[in-house]
């Protein structure tokens, strides 16, 4: 798979857009603005890569990518939550 350089920032945007709203969906990660904003942008590197290989697809546009750039860093946040507490929410 070959990503261009305006693909890996049109990534990096839409991180910084989904991380600063998966943020707001799962409360208490303890993690600030900062963090949440760069478990965003992990969360749709995430979900570039895994989306397409699940073949979940939820349209085109910078609207949809934002929308499975905040799923994929939701999922991530929960994760990561998992971990930090070793198994209780």
């Amino acid at each position: 798979m070959h990503i261009s350089n305006e693909g890996i920032l049109v990534i990096l945007f839409v991180g910084l857009v989904a991380g600063w709203l998966a943020g707001k969906i799962v409360r208490g990660t303890g993690f600030g603005i900062i963090g949440d904003i760069l478990v965003g942008i992990a969360g749709a590197l995430v979900a570039s890569f895994l989306f397409p290989k699940l073949g979940i697809r939820l349209g085109s546009g910078l609207v949809a990518e934002i929308i499975q750039s905040a799923i994929g860093a939701v999922l991530l946040l929960l994760v990561v939550r998992l971990v930090r507490t070793r198994g209780r929410f």
